[in-house]
């Protein structure tokens, strides 16, 4: 065969991703905190671009199947309704209540200034003597009301911290410039819980200083409020508070030395390795089990996030349910056409013409990925509803099993589509906020042929039968499969082990020991 140069045409088909698929999809698949940072940084970047003031329509009130859904409107033809960039502003009722409410506070600011300003003409020398009583403390003048007193704890600016807290006293207690440098590195290398778990060798290695004086510095701080805190490990944080409160003696020593054995309630071998009798050794654990193993933790310093639903469902009152999406958890955006007009006329060169389209192209299609997002997130939302509506009606006992393919079928969309609308959404329903994702959990069969069940609703039932156990019919996990099985559910003792740990619970011998000594 020669070896030869020639051009040849072919014809083949592909599956491009454009950027604006990208975007789509990216978009799809973010929570509504990063939905809106990112809306934020278009907006920033995006001269067409603004923040737009009305609701998007996310509400489904023909409960589960949304057969009386208005076909103009119907999410399975996202374009027959107008994108949130086409809808008229609806800030203009708040406008207006806003003007009618202001007459009346600037009337109320006008007797509040002359209560505070007596000297201004036109107003009363004297607050209503009305208002005033014998024998009252200082009273609102802002507020006009005589059933507030004056209060000073509404002036506290921030709680105390942890790490302010441990500042403070390090200032009392440490007077060498550099030890005050070592301790406020610790107090810095803090967990929230209070406990230190850098290495010693490398603070002194970072710092320049020998480790004794580390060690120094550490033995000062361990005796801060709250006792406990600067602790390597849990049994130097149950020794501190020991110490704090005088009984760190031998026996509790050897108590905390061997703490594991108090875990696994080897309640037998302590009293041999604590050397007490068992009324010793009952007092001993109650002295454990009243501190605190996360001293740090009083401070609250961590923020806990609240988890924000993006869709909630409420019974309706033809008894199904209603689903609507949670219209603050999404960005509204306006593509502004008449800034767009003027601006194009002025362009000078065709470097600013192309910036300004590619803009608008940009500006239009975040609108429409917006719209279409809403529009998903309903529509998959809506079938979970439809499939679950069991648990929502009778709760965690009837869930069904349920896959990513059986919502995908039954809205005609690929199961990719599905994987990424139930990530990092939440859905607040009658029973509570669960992640969209909780709806979907693995089938285990039944004994006899019936419907499968749920891998979450036989979780459930577990937690159930170790809960109601009594402490001299401790229940084996054989045990457990034998009853499950009486009840229909096919499921093997390795099964029922991982599910146990997974929940943290203990195995049999253990929940023995525990409930016996609580006896």
């Amino acid at each position: 065969m020669a070896i030869s140069t020639k051009l040849e045409m072919r014809q083949s088909q592909s599956l491009i991703m454009t950027p604006q698929l990208m975007q789509a999809i990216k978009l799809l698949q973010m929570s509504n905190l990063d939905l809106v940072a990112y809306v934020e940084a278009e907006l920033e970047k995006n001269p067409l671009l603004e923040k737009g003031q009305g609701d998007v329509d996310g509400s489904n009130d023909s409960g589960e199947n949304g057969s009386d859904q208005p076909s103009d409107q119907s999410p399975d033809n996202p374009d027959s309704q107008a994108t949130p960039s086409e809808e008229p502003d609806s800030g203009d009722w708040m406008q207006s209540d806003l003007e009618t409410g202001s007459e009346a506070i600037a009337a109320r600011m006008d007797t509040d200034l002359g209560n505070v300003f007596p000297d201004e003409p036109g107003v009363p020398a004297s607050p209503d003597p009305a208002l005033l009583k014998a024998g009252d403390s200082y009273k609102n003048a802002t507020s006009g009301s005589a059933s507030e007193d004056y209060n000073l704890e509404a002036f506290v600016a921030e709680e105390a911290s942890l790490v302010t807290t441990l500042e403070d006293q390090m200032q009392l207690a440490l007077s060498d410039e550099v030890d005050k440098l070592i301790g406020g590195h610790l107090i810095n290398s803090l967990d929230e819980n209070g406990y230190l778990y850098q290495d010693l060798g490398e603070v002194a290695e970072l710092l320049g200083v020998e480790i004794e004086r580390i060690e120094s510095v550490l033995e000062t701080l361990q005796a801060f409020e709250p006792a406990g805190v600067f602790a390597r490990n849990l049994a130097e944080c149950l020794k501190l508070q020991l110490i704090e409160k005088n009984r760190f003696d031998p026996a509790m020593e050897a108590l905390i030395d061997n703490i594991e054995m108090l875990a696994r309630r080897e309640l037998s071998a302590l009293k041999k390795v604590c050397r007490v009798d068992d009324e010793d050794l009952i007092e001993m654990i109650a002295e454990i089990r009243a501190l605190d193993p996360k001293p740090g933790s009083v401070f609250g310093e961590s923020l806990v996030q609240p988890v924000v639903p993006d869709v909630f469902v409420r019974p309706a009152n033809d008894g199904t349910w209603a689903i609507e999406l949670n219209s603050d958890t999404l960005p509204k955006v306006l593509v502004n056409q008449t800034y767009y007009a003027k601006v194009i006329k002025t362009a000078r060169n065709e470097t600013e013409k192309e910036y300004l389209t590619d803009s608008l192209q940009t500006a239009n299609w975040l609108a429409k990925s917006l719209d279409q997002r809403a529009r998903t997130i309903l529509k998959v939302s809506t079938e979970i509803v439809r499939q679950q509506d069991g648990f929502l009606t009778y709760g965690i006992e009837h869930l069904r099993p349920l896959n990513l393919k059986t919502i995908a079928d039954a809205i005609s969309m690929h199961e990719s589509t599905v994987s990424r609308v139930t990530s990092n959404k939440y859905m607040a329903t009658p029973r509570g906020i669960y992640e969209l994702k909780y709806f979907f959990s693995s089938a285990i069969s039944a004994t006899v042929g019936g419907d499968a069940h749920s891998a979450e609703s036989v979780r459930h039932r577990i937690k159930q039968m170790i809960d109601a156990e009594e402490p001299k019919a401790i229940l084996s996990d054989d045990t457990i499969v034998k009853i499950l099985k009486g009840d229909g559910v096919d499921i093997a003792r390795r099964t029922v082990a991982k599910y146990r740990e997974a929940m943290k619970i203990g195995s049999s011998v253990q929940r023995r020991r525990e409930k016996n000594s609580r006896i």
